[in-house]
This record gives structure tokens, sequence and C-alpha cells, in this order.
């Protein structure tokens, strides 16, 4: 006796030997179990889909219209995720990672790298040397700081190291420093410098003024000893400059156009490469809430901010800025259009 043959076997299993006996292997030539009301209707469906030819199961969800867009999602969703055809993916014409510098010896002058921020940027290098195919270009390229340019060359070093272990045939151009990637600036009495530049200045004349007791500080003063108050203090200075307008300082959206003037040179000059840049989270922090519309926060060293610019899309070019797990689609815009921050050729300097 089969397993099947049951003195009251339950109703599924007697309609499945009814259809079974009439001929058909899986029901679907039998007229009796059609005919049948209780079949369920998507179970009808299927079986007439299926005597006809037209499941299809491994076309992709684009070509499968004959069978309902229900089915076709349903069947879709079982094991793989759904994309578009090949014929209207995107291009990628560069990627851009905006990279903190490593951890460095300190702020109050232009300092290099820690050991640890050494270890840190080659750990960079190595990884990305990981991430890279056989064919492709990487340039680097830095800010013009002590420890922006010592991220970008143990960068260069432990990413070289990756390509020989992991034996791919990668183009490099060597580190080199572009001013669209400084660091924000400040207005000192002597011209514009890097803020940190501006810390020994700033502390000598602090200093004299508490030490004599006498004068009247100065606002570019004024404003340094609030940003170097907030670091001291345990607080945010980037925030600070985010969101307080100083007079002294260079603005955000400053940063944000120059950037985005550095990153189009660069794919001008580079089309299809990476761009590996190292730099200052003041600015890299600028542009990633200048692309998503809130601060996610301060980047870690050698943390980065990256930047796909893609082909096609819209007439002035579309990129995705991402930073921590979110991704923003945005237009790339075009520098010569953008407001600019004035500032006079002859700088007539401050009140010291």
């Amino acid at each position: 006796m089969s397993a099947s043959d049951r003195v009251d076997p339950p109703l599924y299993l007697a309609r499945h030997r009814a259809r079974t006996e009439a001929g058909g292997t899986n029901g679907a030539e039998a007229p009796a179990a059609e005919a049948d009301p209780s079949t369920p209707l998507y179970l009808r469906r299927f079986r007439d889909r299926e005597e006809v030819g037209t499941v299809v199961h491994d076309a992709p969800l684009w070509q499968r219209a004959n069978l309902g867009v229900q089915q076709a999602l349903t069947e879709d969703n079982r094991n793989k995720e759904i994309s578009p055809p090949p014929a209207s993916a995107r291009t990628l014409a560069n990627d851009v990672y905006l990279i903190r510098h490593g951890e460095t010896q300190g702020y109050s002058t232009d300092s290099g790298l820690t050991p640890q921020g050494v270890w840190q940027a080659h750990t960079y290098g190595h990884t990305l040397a990981k991430r890279i195919k056989s064919g492709e270009t990487v340039v680097f390229r830095h800010a013009f700081t002590n420890r922006a340019k010592e991220t970008a060359e143990n960068i260069h070093r432990g990413f070289a190291d990756g390509i020989v272990q992991y034996e791919k045939d990668v183009t490099i151009v060597e580190p080199g420093g572009m001013d669209e990637f400084r660091n924000f600036q400040f207005a000192a009495p002597d011209g514009l410098k890097d803020v940190t530049a501006a810390f020994r200045q700033f502390q000598a004349k602090l200093e004299g003024i508490e030490r004599i007791d006498a004068g009247e500080r100065p606002q570019w003063l004024v404003e340094m000893d609030r940003f170097w108050r907030t670091q001291q203090g345990g607080g945010d200075p980037i925030q600070h400059w985010l969101t307080i307008p100083l007079l002294h300082f260079e603005p955000p959206a400053m940063c944000v156009r120059r950037f985005w003037a550095g990153i189009n040179s660069l794919a001008a000059e580079f089309p299809g490469a990476r761009l590996a840049i190292a730099t200052h989270s003041g600015p890299i922090r600028a542009f990633a809430v200048s692309a998503l519309g809130y601060d996610p926060g301060e980047p870690y060293n050698t943390e980065h901010v990256r930047v796909k610019l893609m082909e096609g899309g819209s007439p002035d070019g579309d990129a995705f800025v991402g930073y921590r797990n979110r991704v923003q689609e945005t237009r790339i815009p075009k520098i010569d259009k953008l407001p600019a921050w004035q500032v006079h050729d002859t700088w007539g300097g401050l009140d010291a």
C-alpha cells in the first residue's frame, strides 16, 4: 500500500489523486479539476499559464509583463534583488574619497601625524587596495598642511603595498597638493591663513592683553578666542563654525564651493579615475552637510565622505554624496554661476 492509499485521505489528497487519475501529472490537463469551483483561482490561472507554456522563470522582471505585475514581483523577490535593465544603468565617471587626515600631534601648530596617525593612513591605503580592480587609475591629492600631506603619503604607501600583495595592475598618480582642498581660512591681521596657522599669532596677542590687562580686544581675537575655547572645553568647534556667523572665518559655503571646483578640475584631468584626497574635517563636514541637509557629525581620523560623479542624467551632471550610511543624490554645481565670497585684492589688514 502506498502512502496515499488511505481509507479516509484528507480532502486535498483525495483531489490530488482524482486529478492524477484523470491523466495529468500535475492536474493541468484535468478538466474536472478545472471545473471544480473549490480550486483556488490563483491555482487555476497558474495551470492555465503552465499549460500554454508562458511561465518563464529565468526571464528578468521587465520581460515578464505577460505574467502580470503581482506574480512577476513575487517571483523575483523570492531570492534576488529587483534591478533595472542593463540599458538603464548609469555610468560612474569618477569615484572620490574626501579623507580626513590621521591623528595629529596637535592643532596649536602645523604638526604632522603621530605614529597612530601614520598607522591609520597606511591601513586606509591598504584597505583601499582591496576595493580596486586591475586596470583602474587612482589619483592622490592633499591639502598643503603637514598632517594632510603625511596622510596622503602614507595612504599612498599602504595602497602601493596592497596592490603588490593582491597582484593588481593599477595606475597610480603620486600625491600632490591642491589649494582647493585647504582647510577653512581665517582673516588674521597679516592676511588669510589656515585656522591652525593663525593660532600662534592669536595666542601671543591674547597673552599680551591678559598679562598687561589693558586695551580693548579686537574683533578677530574675540572670534578666535571663542573658537579655541570651544575646543579646549571639550565642545565641537566645527559645529560652532558651521552654525554661528563669524566675520573673520571663511564661510562654510565657500569651502563647499572650492571643494566642488577642485573635484571638477580633477575629474576633467583624470576621467574615470578614483580620487583619494586627504584634507581637513571642517570642509569635509561642511561638504556633507550641504549635500545631505543635516549634520551627521565630525568625521573620525581617516574617515571619508564619498562622492560618485555620474555620467548622463541632468545637463549639469549628477553626483551621489555618501557619509555614514546616508546617500543623497545632488546636482554638480557650476562654480562660475555661484555667488562668491568677495575679498579685496589688496589686503588692508586688521587692527592688531
